[in-house]
């Protein structure tokens, strides 16, 4: 079933209401699994990366892991700052007050922090080997280190498409019923194409 443009407003907006309600320890919580969960991306990214061969199409199906943080945080309905984003501000300019602009920046600043400590945990649990061999650190160490070659202005440009991107995910989901996997894997994994380093995307050369 196919809603229409009104309808997927008004269920984002009574979604962003529902945040907006929300009271900070649910959000800290649900911030914090969100935090941890989508440090599956980079380590199902790394555990391909390990197991794949040095060959030009090896980013193409490692990418396929970044989808997996996504599905956890979306389908398990867990607070994530991007996706967060455009939600919380539908209500806010439906009806722009004082109070509802706290109330976002009350959301945002809960989530972000969470979401950040939850990350840090993630790090902290890989760093210390007290989850992944070897082998699978060193293809997570392997995506991070490359994802951060491009230079500043790059990073921010694509931070914006992406941005747009996880927000196309949330007016998706409510006219996507049994499909949700797929509109969230698709849209993640072409996040992964498009946040790649340059030096990842160009053909590969051999001297001779």
């Amino acid at each position: 079933l196919m809603l229409r443009p009104v309808a997927v407003y008004e269920v984002v907006r009574e979604e962003g209401e529902e945040e907006l309600a929300r009271p900070v320890t649910a959000l800290w919580w649900s911030g914090l699994a969100a935090g941890i969960s989508i440090g599956f991306s980079l380590a199902a990214e790394g555990i391909l990366h390990a197991h794949l061969p040095d060959a030009p199409w090896r980013h193409l199906v490692e990418s396929w892991g970044y989808t997996v943080g996504f599905l956890i945080v979306i389908l398990a309905r867990q607070q994530l700052f991007t996706e967060s984003t455009l939600t919380v501000m539908l209500p806010v300019l439906a009806e722009p007050s004082r109070a509802r602009y706290r109330a976002a920046g009350r959301v945002w600043g809960v989530v972000l922090a969470a979401n950040m400590a939850g990350t840090a945990l993630f790090a902290y649990a890989v760093a210390a080997d007290a989850i992944f061999p070897e082998t699978y650190r060193e293809g997570m160490r392997a995506v991070a280190l490359h994802l951060m070659e491009d230079d500043a202005a790059t990073l921010f440009w694509r931070a914006i498409v992406s941005g747009w991107l996880v927000a196309t995910v949330v007016w998706l989901l409510p006219s996507s019923e049994n499909a949700a996997f797929f509109v969230i894997a698709t849209i993640t994994y072409l996040i992964a194409l498009l946040a790649s380093p340059i030096s990842w995307l160009a053909p590969s050369t051999s001297s001779s």
